[in-house]
C-alpha cells in the first residue's frame, strides 16, 4: 500500500498554488473567514465565472471547503494546517520590487505587516515579538522542540487561558509558524489561537482593516507588563522607516 505522494501526486497539488488568482485567494481566506466567490473575484479583480472555475479546483485539491447557504457559496481554508502551509509558502517567495504606489497602500502594507491573522492566529512583527518574549520569560521552550512549561501553564492560567482543554484539540498544542513578513516564526497552534482569542476577548488586541490587527493602547500595556517588556517594544515601527512587504 503507498503510503507517501509520488512525484506526480506532488506536483499536481503544488500546481492548485501555481496561478496567480488561486494564491490570491488562498492568501485572503488567512484572515480566518469564510468568504463569498463573488468577494474573493473583486478582491482577485476576476469575473464570478473565473472565480467559481478556481474555487472549484481548490475545493476538490482539498485546500479549501465550502458551505452553502441559500444561493450563497461560502469557502474557507480547510484547517490550521492549510493555512500554516499557505503562510510558510509565501515566507519563502521573494519579496516584490515594487512598493506600493500610494500611502494608502503603504499603510495598509505597514499594518499588515505590524500585525495580521493567520487564519487562527497572531502574525505579524507583534506576533513574532509575542513568541519570543513567551521563550524570554519561559512560557515556552525550545531546548528540545518546541513546547510549554510547567511555569508557562501557570503563566496563561493567570493570563485567563486554561491549558488543559487545548490537550484535547485535534491540532499540536504549540507550533512554529514561520512569519512571512518577519522571515521568523510566530506561534501557532492549539494554543496560539486560545492565546489571540484571549487577547481579543480581553480587548487588548481589535481587529483592523482585512486582516490588519490594531494593539489598543490598553493593550500595549497590559501586554508588555504581562511580557515584562516595555509599552515602546511593542509599538509600530516609525512611519519613516518604509512598509514592510505583507
Amino acid at each position: 500500500m503507498t503510503t507517501r505522494a509520488d512525484g506526480r501526486g506532488l506536483a499536481g497539488f503544488a500546481a492548485l498554488l501555481a496561478d496567480p488568482t488561486r494564491a490570491g485567494f488562498c492568501l485572503a481566506l488567512l484572515d480566518g473567514r469564510a468568504w463569498t466567490a463573488g468577494e474573493l473575484a473583486r478582491s482577485a479583480g476576476v469575473a464570478a465565472s473565473t472565480a467559481s472555475d478556481h474555487l472549484t479546483r481548490l475545493v476538490r485539491g482539498g485546500l479549501l471547503v465550502e458551505e452553502r447557504q441559500g444561493r450563497h457559496r461560502y469557502v474557507r481554508l480547510a484547517d490550521p494546517a492549510v493555512a500554516h502551509l499557505v503562510e510558510d509558502l509565501a515566507a519563502h517567495a521573494p519579496t516584490p520590487a515594487t512598493p506600493p504606489r500610494t500611502s494608502r497602500g503603504a499603510t495598509a502594507d505597514a499594518a499588515l505587516a505590524y500585525a495580521r491573522t493567520c487564519y487562527d492566529h497572531l502574525a505579524g512583527r507583534l506576533g513574532v515579538l509575542l513568541y519570543d518574549a513567551l521563550l524570554a520569560r519561559g512560557v515556552l521552550d525550545r531546548s528540545a522542540g518546541l513546547a510549554l512549561t510547567p511555569a508557562g501553564t501557570s503563566w496563561l492560567g493567570d493570563l485567563g487561558v486554561p491549558v488543559e482543554p487545548l490537550h484535547a484539540a485535534r491540532r499540536p498544542l504549540v507550533r512554529d509558524c514561520l512569519d512571512w513578513t518577519e522571515r521568523r516564526p510566530h506561534l501557532a497552534g492549539a494554543l496560539g489561537a486560545a492565546l489571540y482569542a484571549r487577547l481579543r476577548d480581553l480587548r487588548w488586541t481589535v481587529p483592523g482593516p482585512g486582516r490588519s490587527v490594531r494593539l489598543t493602547p490598553t493593550g500595549r500595556h497590559a501586554l508588555a507588563e504581562a511580557l515584562a517588556l516595555t509599552p515602546a517594544a511593542l509599538a509600530p515601527p516609525p512611519r519613516d522607516s518604509g512598509p514592510a512587504r505583507a
